[in-house]
């Protein structure tokens, strides 16, 4: 199945920002980013969504589910703190072996359904953000290698990551996209 875009030469239009003060600034910036990881696998088939086109293990398909992921692994932080299975050192293999296959897109899986996915994710996201009572409100990150032992991080921090985290991923799946097919999200 491929997934179609009106204009395959320029992105369309990014969706309206939404309004309101620091939370409105924080899922527009947010939605800006989506759109372009979302561009980058614009009339793609499964088949090329799964391709690895570089050294790295990274697909566009397995980014756009990996990105999804982290994102309600996040909103659910702001929730409930960090899980009692968040703990890096505490992993089993079979919690890596689902870890690694949250990079790829698997073979009973579609680009459609992980980016329908990917959005059922953004609404919720969004209906988080609007209603959070405090994006003061913080928790303890969970032990990992990569974060400071006894850190806390806030709602806005972590939305903030959540973008950061999106932007990242948005530029490897453009260089993905670029040497899969010479499509570009710019220039």
């Amino acid at each position: 199945m491929t997934t179609s875009h009106p204009d395959q030469d320029q992105p369309a239009s990014m969706p309206a920002a939404p309004r309101g003060g620091e939370r409105g600034d924080l899922l527009a910036a947010l939605a800006a980013r989506r759109y372009f990881l979302r561009f980058a696998v614009r009339d793609l088939t499964d088949e090329q969504a799964r391709q690895r086109t570089t050294a790295s293990e990274l697909t566009l398909g397995g980014l756009i589910k990996h990105v999804a992921a982290t994102e309600e692994n996040w909103a659910k932080f702001i929730v409930d703190g960090p899980a009692e299975t968040s703990d890096f050192a505490a992993m089993t293999e079979d919690d890596f072996a689902r870890w690694a296959a949250a990079f790829r897109l698997l073979p009973e899986e579609t680009l459609d359904g992980v980016l329908a996915g990917y959005e059922a994710v953004a609404r919720r996201t969004g209906e988080l953000v609007a209603s959070v009572p405090d994006l003061d409100v913080s928790h303890p990150l969970p032990k990992a290698p990569w974060f400071p032992p006894g850190e806390r991080w806030s709602a806005r921090r972590v939305l903030l990551h959540v973008m950061a985290e999106t932007a990242h991923h948005a530029g490897h799946a453009d260089i993905i996209r670029e040497s899969l097919d010479g499509a570009k999200s710019m220039g």
